[in-house]
């Protein structure tokens, strides 16, 4: 393979026993598409925003393209001022907002162990910077890291806990906003946006990639899953409040620091009644698998605003390799996007992207189909938390053509002009 654009690209990276990171000399950037090197060029990077961080992976080689051949190479070690090191694989987790396209260019043959829950993206250096292969797909200073400065946070924390009775799961919100850097738990006590309610401690799914809880000891969870169950008097109490004072509010039933929230569908349902006989401000949204349609109706009609269900692929087989769905299967799932969108709520989903799969030519004829049956408002294109090797070890062998994650969304853009692409939950009211 030949290209005279291959000396362009920037040049990889890859860390040293002690995880200090380097650009390789000679070899350029690669990146993985699934299992497989996927052509790059420079219109597939972009300068890698200040706010996303760098990860080494040890015991990974780093995979390298020639920019003379074309041909990728496994770098295993470097010679560093006259030294030999070895030689491991870096990649990048990014901002919010950005949707990556290619997996960083990894040998995994001597990994005996599960990567932390991040999205792993193919990153190099050029020209002083960083570079990753990404894309924006929304931009929401709601959203910007740089809105979300702690210094102010323990302030702000202090202030809200004298204003405000706190309970349980404000003590659990408190730990979130400090320990988890969640951003939505953040919000709660900046009094602004969108502010989380969670309330389960039990799911009806076993992920492959639960942020929450892990099954085993073979990965650790990144967040702590909710241990109480929340009392009602709590629940509305947080949610009038903050929907009362907030700009463009929105609290959301469904966090990452908690279970599947419609196995609590009652204790939303009666919440959500008594939140709206107390104000008509703001949205009132519910994250879900979307696993029940029956526990969604009740909750529609106890005045729900808008609901986001996730899914990782709009093929049955894919789903259920990744979910794990206990007592419910795909077919629930569909049925409750559309009874969504019939019963008139701003319907979205969250597609969790995978380079490889997601943009496989029947996962995006999937998807389209979903959208023509469903008639949902918006997509979510969000980057998949998982180890790579991992994942890809655990989803169905399917033949069909990645045709790129670019391309993907403008098949569905070109198809759906009315579907909105994006990566955060919007305001309705």
């Amino acid at each position: 393979m030949r290209n005279t654009d291959f000396k362009s690209l920037p040049f990889m990276l890859f860390a040293d026993d002690n995880g200090t990171i380097y650009e390789h000399p000679y070899f350029r950037t690669a990146g993985f598409s699934g299992t497989k090197p996927s052509a790059l060029g420079m219109e597939n990077f972009i300068p890698m925003p200040e706010f996303s961080k760098l990860f080494f992976i040890p015991r990974c080689a780093p995979i390298g393209l020639d920019p003379h051949t074309g041909e990728y190479e496994t770098v295993s070690s470097v010679e560093i001022d006259g030294i030999k090191v070895n030689s491991y694989a870096v990649a990048a987790f990014l901002e919010p907002g950005l949707v990556r396209s290619h997996l960083p260019a990894v040998d995994y043959t001597l990994k005996d162990f599960v990567l932390p829950m991040w999205a792993y993206t193919a990153v190099g250096f050029k020209d002083e910077s960083y570079w990753a292969a990404a894309f924006r797909i929304e931009y929401n200073h709601k959203w910007d890291p740089r809105n979300y400065d702690d210094r102010r946070l323990i302030p702000a924390i202090k202030k809200y806990s004298k204003n405000h009775r706190g309970g349980a799961l404000t003590e659990h919100l408190i730990n979130c906003a400090t320990i988890n850097h969640c951003f939505a738990a953040k919000n709660l006590f900046f009094e602004r946006w969108e502010a989380p309610l969670p309330v389960s401690r039990s799911c009806n799914a076993a992920c492959l990639g639960c942020i929450s809880l892990q099954a085993d000891d073979s990965c650790q969870a990144s967040h702590q899953r909710l241990s109480i169950r929340p009392s009602i008097e709590e629940i509305v109490s947080l949610a009038v409040s903050h929907l009362e004072k907030s700009p463009e509010a929105i609290v959301s039933f469904g966090q990452g620091c908690e279970g599947e929230p419609l196995t609590e569908y009652r204790l939303i349902s009666d919440s959500i009644q008594r939140i709206r006989s107390l104000t008509s401000k703001g949205t009132i949204n519910l994250n879900t698998n979307g696993s029940s349609p029956e526990r969604i109706r009740q909750i529609i009609d106890s005045g729900l605003d808008s609901i986001r269900i996730s899914l990782n692929s709009a093929r049955p087989d894919f789903y259920r390799a990744y979910y794990r769905p206990k007592n419910y299967d795909f077919t629930d799932v569909l049925s409750s996007i559309a009874l969504s969108r019939k019963m008139g709520l701003y319907t979205m989903i969250n597609y969790l992207i995978f380079p490889g799969i997601t943009d496989q030519q029947d996962e995006i004829d999937a998807l389209k189909e979903l959208v023509k049956k469903t008639g949902v408002n918006f997509i979510h294109f969000k980057n998949l938390n998982i180890d790579p090797q991992y994942y890809l070890e655990n989803m169905p062998f399917s033949e069909s053509r990645a045709v790129g994650i670019n391309q993907a969304a403008e098949q569905i853009r070109n198809e759906f002009p009315d579907v909105k692409l994006g990566y955060f939950n919007q305001p309705v009211r």
